[in-house]
């Protein structure tokens, strides 16, 4: 199958969650902002000096004073001095990428380490164990223009590197550590013939908070040595490892949890433009929509029901089960789930459908006309158990099938037996994985991603820190890619 175009914005942003609400009718009163010209003049009539100066309005100063302010307030509304840890993301920056070359995942860059190492993994709530691709032969996709040449994680290069052994209570597989002292892993994964498999050792992430003055902070988690791959993982999808998001003991959002430095949650944010933000220890909002996690202990995953859904004009009430799963690129959908959204979308759809294609693994194509983005397409949204509704922002994805020539697919995929939400249906929302109060939460929000917005929400050394890291995410992926990716200047 031809990748769709690649329309990739790398720039740094802040994640904002959208707000609605109903109008109201009230008395009005006249507000001036703490800038504004009256209160200037109000305060210099009284003789009073603002340190520093008044900023320009529209200046950098300007919205920086006025962005920073908002940023203390938000601090404080949430929690600040409460007792509660601040946020944490990856110290390279809170930024992840969906990359239509690489698997259409979520990648963000991970340092770990003594002296620290750079990797660009793939972000996958439907999996525990975060892995890196060890010096072996082999287990990695054959450098090409597309995967690029792999990195690789060496434990004797790190001097905070340990062996995890066979007699620590983290080996799940101590029947098979006869052969060594070092404890195996193995990891099979839901894709055709997927696994990884190696030996698990302890080393320092490094991460940095997200508040007023961010800092670096090493935390000693669990990670795998991959030193055999195969499927996927030799077909360029997450060449420089896993980031394993799950619920188990064994993750990475889980050990934080047990260490005390973030709350048992994540969120994780995904732009329709395919910029992304990733965030330990969000709890999310109070007005977010949420429905409860149905975690089977043995299995544990971020699971939910579902109890209805509606396409366009037409609901239905259907109740199933559905994992959320990041490392899953599309949705993957049974019947009777599957028939009733994709002939219920086909029948209010206007356009001419596309003949069958084998290359394309989306059952319901539509022809693009020249100068056309998407066709018009019904809204769908889906039920949960809770009465909430998951809205489903854009459900298709744009495929090139030949030079000039383009298609729209309802990006579902017919499934036998499981289903599950993918990466796609997430497009357009802060999904919060609560794992303290076993419940997902979701809020659309919009991506503000001018520089200038940045260098506002952020101190002047955590905004060249974010640069740089920017900076390094766009050279990794140049180095991935080659010429396939067209980066802006």
């Amino acid at each position: 199958m031809t990748s769709p175009l690649l329309n990739s914005l790398l720039l740094l942003f802040a994640c904002v969650v959208g707000r609605g609400g109903a109008a109201l009718t009230m008395r009005s009163l006249e507000f001036h902002h703490r800038f504004s010209a009256p209160v200037r003049r109000w305060a210099e009539a009284r003789g009073r000096v603002l340190p520093g100066g008044w900023p320009a309005p529209g200046s950098t100063s300007y919205v920086a004073a006025l962005a920073g302010h908002d940023r203390h307030r938000a601090l404080s509304a949430g929690g600040a001095g409460s007792g509660e840890p601040p946020p944490l993301t990856f110290a390279e920056g809170n930024a992840t990428l969906k990359v239509s070359n690489l698997g259409f995942l979520h990648y963000a860059l991970v340092t770990v380490g003594t002296p620290g190492q750079t990797f660009m993994v793939a972000l996958d709530t439907g999996s525990d164990l975060f892995w890196l691709p060890c010096q072996c032969d082999g287990c990695t996709p054959p450098a090409t223009a597309t995967s690029g040449s792999a990195t690789f994680y060496i434990p004797g290069m790190s001097s905070t590197s340990k062996a995890v052994p066979c007699n620590s209570n983290a080996c799940g597989l101590q029947k098979e550590c006869s052969t060594t002292s070092q404890c195996p892993y193995k990891m099979v994964y839901i894709s055709a013939g997927t696994s990884s498999s190696g030996f698990l050792v302890e080393d320092v992430l490094y991460l940095s908070s997200e508040d007023a003055h961010p800092q670096i902070l090493k935390a000693q988690i669990m990670l795998g040595c991959g030193q055999t791959q195969t499927g996927s993982f030799l077909d360029a999808a997450a060449p420089n490892g896993l980031f394993g998001l799950g619920i188990d003991e064994i993750s990475v959002p889980s050990t934080l949890a047990q260490k005390g430095l973030t709350s048992n949650s994540f969120s994780m944010c995904f732009g329709r433009d395919g910029i992304g933000r990733i965030s330990f220890g969000d709890q999310g909002s109070s007005d977010q929509e949420e429905t409860p996690l149905d975690i089977n202990e043995q299995h544990p995953t971020y699971a939910i029901t579902i109890y209805g859904i509606t396409v366009g004009n037409n609901p239905m009430d259907l109740e199933f089960s559905t994992i959320f799963d990041t490392g899953t690129s599309f949705t993957y959908l049974a019947d009777p789930a599957y028939t009733y959204i994709t002939q219920s979308f086909h029948a209010q759809v206007q356009a001419n459908r596309h003949a069958v294609d084998s290359r394309i693994p989306f059952e319901y194509c539509y022809d693009l006309s020249s100068g056309e983005a998407r066709i018009p397409s019904p809204d769908i949204s889906l039920r949960t158990v809770s009465g909430s509704l998951f809205p489903v922002i854009d459900p298709g994805q744009v495929i090139s099938i030949q030079e000039h020539e383009y298609v729209y697919c309802l990006a579902i995929v017919k499934s036998m037996k499981l289903n599950i939400i993918g990466q796609n249906f997430m497009t357009g929302l802060r999904v919060v994985f609560d794992r303290e109060r076993k419940i997902l939460g979701w809020k659309k929000f919009n991506l503000q991603v001018t520089m200038l917005i940045v260098q506002a929400l952020y101190p002047s050394t955590h905004g060249i820190r974010q640069a740089s890291h920017l900076q390094r995410l766009r050279i990794t992926l140049l180095r991935k890619l080659g010429t396939q990716l067209v980066l802006p200047s």
